[in-house]
């Protein structure tokens, strides 16, 4: 399907149109809550300005996103296979934009107070509080693949703290006996190539998500199911990247402080080590398929750093507010799904 086969649909079926739409605004939202991640340690410690960096993971975002997609387009799958909308087209769009519109009012209220939440949970949670919503029931979860998620969160987590542990334990022993000034431009350097390999994942993980969704909105607009092997278009690509990098521009600036700074303290050695576990991390899991939140895996890395100095270097309070946005995230937002698609289905139909 080209970009013009694409457009004619949209405007010949409104709720489709409608759909997409939110769908982008969800990106979006992405782009100003959840890509910050990737650049906040290399913005704060001032390896790069807070333009160049956004720029950078511009970039990244998009060879994440096109080279991992070529190469395995499994987490797009699963996120489309976790729930069913049923057969009626109609009642499944609009199911389907109630969750859309639910996961940006619920990413909204997280990046008003400054706190980086899950995207990739708030989609997962609002897409099967809508399918709920829709079928009365569970029957619209697919629970072989939702499990993924529980693994996901799990693994993330534990890969995240223990690969920053270790990565920023082993840079330290190796440069114990080195001038530390003189070791600054190599980290400075090693620092902005991590954070573009964490730019990279996070496309190669948040973009396939969202575009698995439009897919999604495109073939159940037409009343048919998504083939086994989803082809994913170069400009589809090419329009997610876009809509994220300028979520970044737009309202990045407070996460990266939220995450780079008032978490832990951070110098250029530690913040290179926290990219690296977390790209480590993430990539682990696209390989076997876990859809799992960059937020999580760029946290619990940074804390892995900070814990190798002292546990006390980390700042718990900041801690708190993210572990229980995460914990909020799928009951919240899955009923915030759940109500908007009532709401919907009751004006719509």
């Amino acid at each position: 399907m080209d970009i013009l086969q694409f457009w004619n649909q949209m405007v010949g079926n409104p709720l489709l149109f409608i759909a997409v739409v939110l769908t982008l605004g969800v990106i979006l939202v992405n782009g100003w809550t959840d890509a910050p991640n990737a650049i906040a340690t290399c913005v704060t410690t001032r390896c790069l300005s807070p333009r160049k960096a956004i720029i950078m993971a511009a970039v990244f975002n998009f060879l994440g996103v096109f080279l991992m997609t070529m190469l395995n387009a499994t987490v797009a799958e699963t996120i489309t296979k976790m729930v069913d909308f049923g057969d009626n087209a109609n009642e499944a769009i609009i199911a389907l934009s109630a969750a859309l519109f639910a996961i940006v009012l619920w990413a909204t209220l997280a990046w008003v107070f400054g706190i980086p939440t899950s995207e990739s949970h708030a989609l997962i949670a609002g897409l099967t509080g809508s399918a709920i919503a829709l079928h009365g029931s569970f029957a619209g979860v697919n629970g072989s693949e939702w499990v993924k998620v529980i693994y996901g969160i799990g693994i993330s987590v534990v890969l995240g703290f223990g690969l920053g542990w270790l990565v920023c334990k082993f840079v330290t022993k190796v440069c114990y006996n080195m001038n530390r000034p003189k070791t600054e431009p190599f980290f400075k350097g090693a620092q902005i190539a991590g954070a573009a390999s964490m730019a990279f994942m996070h496309g190669a993980q948040d973009g396939q998500k969202f575009m698995g969704v439009i897919l999604l909105c495109v073939y159940m607009s037409q009343g048919q199911a998504l083939p086994s092997d989803i082809s994913i278009p170069i400009w589809l690509m090419i329009v997610c990247s876009a809509v994220m990098a300028l979520g970044t521009a737009m309202g990045g600036k407070k996460i990266i402080k939220s995450v780079g700074m008032d978490m832990v303290k951070l110098e250029k050695y530690q913040g290179f080590s926290a990219d690296i576990a977390a790209a480590l991390s993430l990539l682990f899991c696209s390989i076997f398929s876990l859809p799992v939140s960059t937020t999580h895996a760029k946290t619990t890395s940074i804390m892995g750093v900070g814990a190798v100095k002292r546990v006390s270097a980390i700042n718990f309070g900041v801690v708190k507010e993210m572990v229980l946005t995460w914990i909020l995230t799928f009951p919240g937002c899955g009923l915030v799904g759940f109500g908007m698609t009532k709401l919907f289905m009751w004006i719509f139909i």
